[in-house]
């Protein structure tokens, strides 16, 4: 694991066999640095700094399909711009809660912005350190706080 420090927290990033699996607030810096590593905190820096609005970087999450599909149209949604769990959810043909539970289980925030779902009624809820108020923080780093208004 690599840590960076950013104005949202210390973000930790985890690599398993070429993949970024993991980000966790407060991690540690432990074990092997290794280029996707290293890369992965360049781009959680430069997305800090306002220079970066698209990760390109592998990922994997480990779950069931549902759970893949969710965060691979969590990873689609652009800098700045938000969906609801129901737009998910209708392009997935499921209901809206399993969206918000795979959404709050997504291993990878930041990376994977679920931050960037919102529900019908408002901000919804978000996994990271910090909670509502680091997801607002987020979305105002990317320019979408006129939503919170």
């Amino acid at each position: 694991m690599i840590s960076v420090d950013t104005q949202f927290g210390r973000l930790g990033v985890e690599e398993t066999d070429g993949a970024i699996t993991r980000l966790v607030w407060n991690g540690p810096d432990s074990g092997h640095e290794t280029p996707l590593l290293k890369e992965a905190a360049a781009q959680l820096e430069a997305y800090d700094q306002g220079r970066l609005e698209r990760f390109d970087l592998p990922y994997r999450v480990s779950g069931s399909e549902f759970q893949q599909r969710v965060c691979d149209l969590m990873f689609a949604i652009p800098f700045g711009d938000t969906r609801t769990y129901g737009d998910i959810a209708k392009e997935l043909g499921q209901p809206a809660q399993p969206v918000g539970q795979a959404c709050g289980a997504n291993p990878i925030p930041v990376i994977i912005p679920c931050h960037r779902v919102l529900s019908a009624t408002g901000l919804g809820g978000f996994s990271g350190d910090g909670g509502i108020e680091t997801k607002v923080a987020l979305l105002r780093h990317e320019g979408a706080a006129s939503l919170l208004i």
